[in-house]
């Protein structure tokens, strides 16, 4: 704290004094009493402190102060619980991103067709025999699905022949194959779509697209196509013996192919369904 000069101070010494004076005369107590009264008062006036500098420091901002409060962004997460979260796997993922092949190769089955990514969608052109993908990324081996859009853009024979997982071992759902409209599972204890009780015949036209629904869970594998409420397939496979064709082991564990024909694919998605 610092002595600060005040003028109020001066002018009330000098009245007081010049009462003192004239009390003086009266009583010698009475000028003792006021010159006790001058003594505080310029201590009092003499030592007030100096006003205190201006804050020059900028305000917080608005966010800052929210924040203080609860109103701003909530705080950070525990960096434990960040690295849980970071290990969870989607429910739902997509499986092609219609720019690019990604996780998915071209399937070297010999004398395959070309296999291009064009406006969203996937190609595999016609081959001798066979031309398709497989999958090469992240796998669900039991309890999912999987949803995709097919269509035979030329041929007469399968244009989805989607092989897929079924625990340890493997399958295939065949769309339009032996002469174009055979669809089944192959194989069901040793033998193909063409041969078990999953057998069933659709007209396909060719440049249209058909919405393919495969559901595998333990002990039974199901597919739909369109958005028929009957499923095309819907098979109990509990004691069965699970297995492919031979000419399609090369997409295993995750593929889709085409026997001379033309065929297109876009949006392939997988679900994890609740065990």
């Amino acid at each position: 704290m610092r002595t600060e000069y005040t003028p109020f101070a001066d002018s009330l010494f000098c009245r007081a004094s010049l009462a003192a004076s004239r009390l003086s005369r009266c009583s010698p107590y009475a000028a003792l009493l006021v010159g006790a009264l001058i003594i505080g008062a310029c201590h009092n006036c003499g030592t007030r402190p100096a006003p205190s500098e201006p804050n020059t420091a900028p305000a917080a901002s608005g966010r800052l102060k929210g924040a203080a409060f609860g109103h701003g962004p909530p705080a950070k997460s525990h960096p434990q619980a960040a690295l849980e979260d970071a290990t969870l796997t989607p429910t739902e993922m997509s499986l092609f991103d219609g720019k690019t092949l990604g996780h998915w190769q071209i399937t070297d089955f010999g004398g395959q067709g070309k296999v291009y990514v064009k406006d969203g969608v996937l190609f595999l052109e016609q081959g001798n025999d066979m031309t398709g993908v497989t999958w090469a990324g992240p796998l669900v081996r039991m309890s999912y699905e999987i949803t995709l859009d097919a269509m035979r853009v030329s041929g007469s024979d399968f244009f989805c022949g989607l092989t897929f997982p079924v625990n340890k071992d493997h399958c295939s759902l065949i769309l339009g194959g032996w002469g174009g409209s055979v669809c089944g599972l192959s194989n069901i204890d040793y033998y193909d779509a063409a041969n078990n009780e999953t057998t069933r015949v659709v007209s396909f036209e060719n440049g249209r697209w058909y919405h393919v629904r495969l559901r595998v869970t333990p002990n039974r594998i199901q597919a739909w196509l369109d958005q028929e409420e009957e499923p095309l397939v819907d098979m109990d496979i509990t004691g069965r013996k699970i297995d492919t064709r031979i000419e399609v082991d090369l997409s295993q564990p995750l593929g889709i192919a085409t026997w001379q024909t033309a065929g297109a694919i876009r949006n392939i998605r997988l679900q994890k369904l609740a065990d």
